[in-house]
């Protein structure tokens, strides 16, 4: 069975003043680290970030995963799908 994982996202809008800038929004990925068996959001991680972490799920992409990381992650408090 293959299972999909989503990172989570945030809903920003862009710096400035104005009416119009607080009604404009994007949906920007938050990226995922695994270190040593504990996950961590990163909002801007650098490639070291990256390079150090057992698993990087980098924001705004999503990733099959097996059935033990799927548990990992699914007790860490995030939403994995069945495909």
């Amino acid at each position: 069975m293959a299972y999909k994982f989503r990172t989570p996202t945030v809903s920003e809008g862009p710096a400035g003043e104005g009416v119009l800038f607080s009604r404009y929004r994007l949906v920007r990925g938050v990226t995922v680290l695994k270190i040593q068996g504990e996950y961590y959001e990163v909002r801007f991680p650098s490639s070291e970030e990256v390079q150090e972490a057992d698993i990087a799920y980098i924001g705004g992409y999503s990733y099959e995963v097996d059935e033990a990381e799927k548990a990992s992650l699914e007790a860490a408090g995030y939403t994995v799908e069945t495909v």
